[in-house]
């Protein structure tokens, strides 16, 4: 099998992104995967977090034009951007915050000039992004607008389980009026297409919940089910494409139920993704469905009180580029 690039986006620098790409190079190498680790950071703050560690590395310059290679334990292979001034560990600069937009911006560039097979991305603080006054609500937007992408699905996954997203990063307000029948089309069809092609599920089978308890209760309990949901259900039926509901979320998320499913698609983040983390935090990935590469990253954030303390586990990050192996191998 040919090795892989993969470009790894390190994160905020004062948090344990940096951890993550000295920790993951050893993982790499000591588990030989078919992949060149390409660190997009600052070899310095590489260096300086390693010397808090106490981990012995050295950092070598990447070289888009050198064909991709396996690199030795404790090597880093390193695309350098500049910070603006100098990280302390735990201790957020907005300053650093184009910092953290230029290597996000390098990976997916990258991926779509193909440079790049796959990015994953390590955890980003979306408060101290906008405090420096650049809007920002996640890498999912940040990429599908990159790329010019109009519908992305955000996806995490762990064993046995992934739980897609209808609506994102919203404010619970306002999430009502964003429950339309084309979005929530647009969205399962998405999923079912890349469940298709790059997980290799044939004619997956999906569970869509409701957005009210009860799945509304037949519209006592509220309507977006009579609606929005259960006209789009009927629609993607009609096209063939295999799916359910509207399901309670307080009871699609049991055994009998995700036992024969591939992906629970729930209407907003905090329907779907608890029961997700519940089950698998720290052995979970999340996805961006939809996008013309691959994007993967790690299911927790920025961590920055265990930054530079070797008190961390890599169990998502070594889950995260494993899933971007596979799809883009499958």
């Amino acid at each position: 099998m040919s090795l892989k690039r993969i470009a790894y986006s390190s994160g905020e620098p004062a948090g344990i992104g940096p951890d993550i790409a000295l920790y993951l190079v050893q993982e790499v190498a000591k588990q030989q995967w078919p992949c060149e680790l390409v660190i997009l950071g600052n070899k310095q703050l590489l260096q300086d977090r390693a010397h808090q560690l106490g981990l012995v590395v050295s950092c070598e310059d990447y070289d888009v034009n050198r064909p991709p290679q396996r690199w030795p334990q404790g090597t880093l292979l390193v695309a350098e951007h500049e910070l603006a001034t100098p990280v302390q560990s735990g201790q957020l600069n907005p300053a650093n915050s184009p910092y953290v937009l230029s290597i996000l911006r390098r990976a997916g560039e990258g991926c779509m000039s193909g440079e790049f097979d796959a990015v994953m991305t390590g955890p980003v603080h979306k408060g101290v992004i906008n405090a420096a006054g650049i809007p920002f609500s996640g890498h999912t937007e940040f990429f599908a607008e990159l790329s010019n992408t109009k519908q992305v699905v955000m996806m995490l996954a762990t064993e046995g389980l992934r739980v897609a997203l209808v609506t994102t990063h919203l404010p619970l307000s306002k999430v009502p009026a964003a429950i339309t029948q084309p979005l929530i089309e647009s969205v399962t069809e998405i999923v079912a297409r890349e469940l298709d092609q790059r997980f290799q599920c044939r004619q997956p089978k999906l569970l869509l919940c409701g957005l009210n308890p009860h799945a509304g209760e037949q519209g006592h309990l509220g309507r977006e089910e009579i609606e929005h949901i259960e006209p789009a259900l009927t629609a993607l039926q009609g096209r063939g494409i295999d799916v359910s509901g509207p399901w309670p979320a307080d009871t699609v998320f049991q055994p009998h139920y995700l036992e024969s499913a591939d992906a629970v698609i729930a209407m907003y983040h905090d329907q779907g993704l608890p029961v997700l983390k519940y089950r698998g935090f720290g052995n979970a990935v999340n996805i961006t469905l939809g996008l013309p590469f691959v994007r993967t990253s790690v299911d927790h954030g920025t961590a920055l009180d265990k930054a530079g303390t070797g008190k961390i586990a890599i169990g998502s990050a070594c889950y995260a580029l494993e899933t971007a192996l596979t799809m883009v191998t499958e």
